[in-house]
């Protein structure tokens, strides 16, 4: 039985909370969970423009709106009255934008994820997973140093919490096509027959799809243990020959103009550090990270144990790098990707 399958027989019959539901992931797991037995799937945001869209365009009783903010505890204890399970993927994720005004950061990315824990725990939630990003390892910017501290703030709770409120935390790099990312952009541009612009040439991110990062909640919404951090095995691509992909796939020749790295960019993002690969272990196609249950009279223990990991280093996304040919492959899986390719073979006929 697959993890979807495991995942939709255990959602059966109950109630799911999505925090900063109107973003690509809740959408994708919407698109996943609304024909299958869940009772009800609740959408929980500031965005009541974004709300009344999906409405509008779902028109399902399974899905319930809830307005709110997650720095108000007030509202989103509200909203997890009678929930059983959490996906908590409320945050700001704009690395300039998190420089520009970094206490923000610290309301939505850190206070925001203690409300939502503590109002798990006051409402005995079953199980919460927080999705976190590769940002958070050797942060260098107020978004990742942020969300490190909502990994940090989830593990200790889940540190000091009953078996009847389970946490784990999910950790990826970018969501291809997801709001706000590159791609879009590039797609934008390319379709325009504009001059794709990238930051550094030499920049590395890792990739992976919308439908990816659904797969890997439900892994962990499934597997995870108290306090685990889930991380998955993962393709990583230049931006410069991610932008070449781009303009190959829509025939763009206008080329690609450097611009220069943003405020608070790394040149190469990392995953799971060296320090982490010490307590961690692979499990199918993850690193598995066990929360550390200690207690601060830790030097009273011995050693537990290393990692059977022998590989020790930073697990970068200068590292499993994909040729153009094989982006391009990838791309050409993406719905995103063929629905802007559709759209525009639409024009160039004259049917649009």
């Amino acid at each position: 039985m697959t993890t979807e399958q495991q995942s939709k027989q255990v959602f059966a019959g109950k109630t799911l909370l999505i925090t900063g539901g109107t973003g690509s992931f809740g959408t994708a797991v919407l698109n996943r969970f609304l024909d299958s037995s869940i009772k009800e799937i609740r959408i929980f945001s500031r965005d009541e423009k974004k709300q009344d869209d999906m409405r509008t365009r779902l028109k399902n009783e399974k899905v319930k709106f809830y307005i709110g903010d997650v720095r108000d505890y007030g509202s989103i204890t509200s909203a997890m009255t009678g929930v059983d399970f959490v996906f908590h993927a409320a945050a700001l994720k704009q690395v300039p934008s998190c420089e520009f005004y970094p206490m923000e950061a610290v309301k939505t990315n850190i206070l925001g994820t203690e409300n939502v824990a503590k109002a798990a725990v006051e409402h005995a939630v079953k199980r919460v997973v927080l999705l976190s990003t590769d940002k958070a390892v050797y942060p260098i910017n107020a978004m990742g140093m942020s969300k490190a501290m909502a990994e940090k703030i989830v593990r200790s709770i889940a540190r000091y919490t009953t078996d009847s409120t389970i946490f784990s935390i999910t950790r990826y790099g970018n969501v291809m096509a997801s709001r706000g990312s590159v791609i879009p952009l590039f797609v934008e541009q390319a379709k325009s027959k504009r001059s794709l612009t990238v930051t550094d040439p030499e920049m590395t991110r890792f990739l992976m799809s919308l439908d990816e990062a659904v797969d890997l909640v439900l892994y962990a919404f499934i597997n995870g243990h108290q306090g685990d951090t889930l991380i998955p095995k993962t393709a990583s691509s230049s931006i410069y020959d991610l932008a070449v992909a781009i303009n190959l796939v829509f025939e763009n020749s206008a080329g690609i103009t450097v611009m220069g790295t943003r405020h608070g960019e790394k040149k190469h993002e990392t995953l799971i550090s060296r320090e982490e690969l010490l307590h961690a272990e692979q499990v199918d196609n993850f690193y598995r990270i066990p929360n550390d249950t200690r207690d601060l009279n830790y030097s009273i223990y011995t050693d537990s144990g290393h990692s059977a990991i022998t590989e020790l280093q930073d697990y970068t996304s200068e590292e499993n790098i994909l040729s153009i040919n094989e982006i391009i492959e990838l791309l050409s899986r993406l719905p995103y990707i063929k629905a802007q390719l559709e759209e525009e073979n639409h024009y160039e006929t004259g049917l649009v």
